[in-house]
């Protein structure tokens, strides 16, 4: 099986997909997850699942040392899924091509620093946006400018809000996020 570490921020839903689709299959297992979020939701998942987790801070992600301990789990990759920091340049040269995010429209719009979740959503809804969805991009030094991997879109209806446009959000991130990683894994080896 092969090692994924997630880093994550909230409450984990796509998290647990991707824990879920693994441990369903059993062609990978998330080895580590990472969270910079002492009440994230996704650490109540890690010890539910009993995944061994690191709680970061803004001195952490700096630091060398947190490649050293990533790097013991031998991760085939690292998965960004809700992550709200940007990731330093030294952790995407120590890994390269093997760091992907999720976000939550469709790129190269409404990307960016500042533009995650809700904020997001609102933005696509007050834009007055016929569509929207989400772009699954591999990780560099600037924020959502990755090559783009995946791109899964939905309809933004009139009466849409944030709320009711995250939810369709959602869904396209829980179906397709998961299948991308193993398909990505499937094509490292």
């Amino acid at each position: 099986m092969k090692p994924i570490i997630i880093f994550a921020s909230g409450t984990g839903t796509n998290a647990a997909a991707i824990i879920a689709h693994f441990k369903n299959n059993g062609r990978a297992r998330v080895a580590l997850i990472v969270c910079n979020n002492p009440d994230a939701g996704v650490l109540d998942i890690a010890r539910k699942e009993e995944i061994p987790y690191l709680l970061i801070d803004r001195q952490t992600i700096k630091q060398t040392l947190l490649v050293e301990q990533m790097a013991d789990y031998k991760p085939s990759m690292i998965v960004l899924a809700g992550f709200m920091w940007k990731i330093p340049e030294h952790i995407v040269n120590a890994f390269p091509g093997k760091i992907i995010n999720i976000h939550p429209a469709l790129l190269p719009k409404y990307g960016g620093k500042g533009m995650y979740g809700h904020h997001v959503h609102e933005a696509v809804v007050a834009a007055g946006e016929k569509e929207s969805g989400i772009t699954i991009h591999y990780v560099n030094e600037h924020y959502d400018e990755g090559n783009i991997i995946v791109q899964a879109h939905c309809a933004v209806a009139q009466t849409d809000s944030p709320d009711s446009l995250a939810a369709k959000i959602h869904k396209l991130e829980h179906f397709y996020f998961p299948k991308t990683i193993e398909f990505l894994l499937d094509s490292m080896y």
